[in-house]
């Protein structure tokens, strides 16, 4: 049994079931925002025995059965409490007794969790990005305004970009070339920290690493609408498959393995000169668009290695 937490919606999921599907391999969708409104949990220990159960969709299913778990991307509790001081306290005991089964399952994770939710700080993976010798940009993460002033002062305007820490679901923004018209609510910053980058040019590349197997494609936005994000305009860009140098590959494959991640999205950019640039790794990184564009079997990757280690293959 393969267990995945994510959600129906979320077609990279959607796909990879389509493939275990088609390869007779048993899994379930657990759906956090399911519970505990409408998913069932229960824990039984005795003297001999310990026994935990999920119920899903009126399926029982008994975690001993678990044999990898794929943390894909999920969304929160549904709470149903009276009144805020309620649902703080249901929020506790369902995290406590979720993340206490989860926790407890003797099985192999894509990502593992814990080592999946340290490797979405941003502050973190650049540390170990810098420790394994990559590229990255000039980088200020701040919450002073006067810092702030001094970095753009520094770089210039026009040669800075400004981002968020984490593109969610609800607040999605996308990477900014900072303007001489934005300096007016710089003193904003001090409400929360803000990511401030020298902005490299050069023709962006996705990288993803599912277990041992790379996958890199290039997405020249270069002459593009919005060529600080390609996020924005895939569509007008240029897409194909890149081949990286070796020691690249070797630096990305580190990167994943000093952070304990299976799988990763990685953004860098090679500049015009053909220097590459370390962004960030997203644990739970999208691919199907560079799969649509490129035709490479990511999708199939991803199912395969779910099916290695659900059968002890590691």
């Amino acid at each position: 049994m393969i267990l995945t937490v994510s959600f129906p919606e979320e077609e990279h999921t959607e796909k990879v079931h389509e493939i275990l599907f088609r390869k007779g391999k048993e899994f379930v969708l657990f759906d956090l925002s399911q519970f505990p409104s409408s998913t069932g949990f229960g824990l039984r220990i005795s003297d001999d025995t310990e026994e935990s159960t999920l119920l899903i969709n009126n399926r029982a299913i008994h975690c001993e059965t678990i044999k990898a778990g794929w943390w894909r991307r999920v969304r929160p509790f549904t709470i149903n409490g009276s009144n805020p001081q309620d649902n703080a306290f249901i929020q506790s005991e369902a995290s406590q007794a979720i993340d206490g089964l989860l926790d407890k399952l003797q099985c192999p994770w894509i990502n593992p969790r814990k080592d999946d939710e340290i490797a979405h700080r941003k502050i973190y993976q650049w540390s170990v990005a810098r420790r394994i010798g990559l590229n990255l940009p000039r980088t200020l993460v701040t919450n002073d305004p006067m810092k702030a002033r001094a970095f753009i002062r520094d770089l210039g305007i026009g040669n800075v970009v400004y981002k968020a820490f984490l593109a969610s679901i609800n607040d999605w923004r996308e990477t900014r070339i900072l303007k001489e018209t934005d300096l007016q609510f710089i003193e904003n910053v001090s409400i929360a920290p803000v990511i401030f980058q020298e902005y490299i040019e050069g023709v962006d590349l996705r990288i993803t690493v599912v277990g041992d197997k790379i996958f890199p494609v290039s997405i020249d936005a270069r002459k593009t609408s919005y060529p600080a994000d390609m996020r924005m305009v895939v569509g007008e860009s240029v897409v194909g498959i890149e081949a990286l140098p070796k020691e690249i590959e070797k630096k990305i494959f580190l990167l994943q393995k000093t952070l304990n991640l299976a799988y990763g999205a990685i953004d860098m950019r090679r500049t015009n000169d053909g220097k590459y640039v370390f962004f960030e790794v997203n644990p739970a990184g999208q691919w199907l668009f560079a799969e649509q564009h490129t035709g490479l079997p990511i999708t199939e990757a991803v199912a395969n290695l779910l099916i290695e280690r659900s059968n002890g293959i590691h």
